[in-house]
């Protein structure tokens, strides 16, 4: 049973930065992509970053591109997103996310496993 675990997020002023952790267990992820997506208050779910688990090409949206930074620990089996000068429009609950799949997908349907989320907070 594939289970990821999410943490690191917390309140934040603008301009400052976090990193998000993902641990990954229960398969070998090496045919996986792992990706990051958000969900702020009384919007849908939207892609932010993501990366081949054996090869590491990645992939960001463009809202976040040049500030944040996604990257993965074989031995620890956890993906990570680096998150600079964060704005009070990154504040969402970030979920990572795992698929057996092809290429460098950004929609959340093509994403089988979900962990439970962590709440990022970026005041102004």
């Amino acid at each position: 049973q594939v289970q990821l675990v999410e943490s690191g997020g917390g309140l934040v002023q603008a301009g400052g930065s976090l990193r998000l952790s993902c641990a990954a267990s229960g398969r070998t992820f090496s045919g996986y992509v792992m990706g990051w997506f958000r969900q702020a208050p009384g919007k849908e779910r939207e892609f932010v970053a993501t990366i081949r688990w054996s090869i590491g090409t990645t992939r960001y949206a463009d809202s976040v591109k040049g500030r944040f930074t996604i990257s993965r620990d074989n031995a620890k089996n956890t993906v990570y997103l680096q998150m600079n000068s964060l704005k009070p429009e990154d504040t969402a609950v970030y979920y990572c996310a795992t698929d057996l799949t092809t290429g460098l997908p950004t929609l959340a349907n093509q994403y089988d496993y979900w962990g439970q989320g962590t709440q990022v907070t970026v005041s102004s």
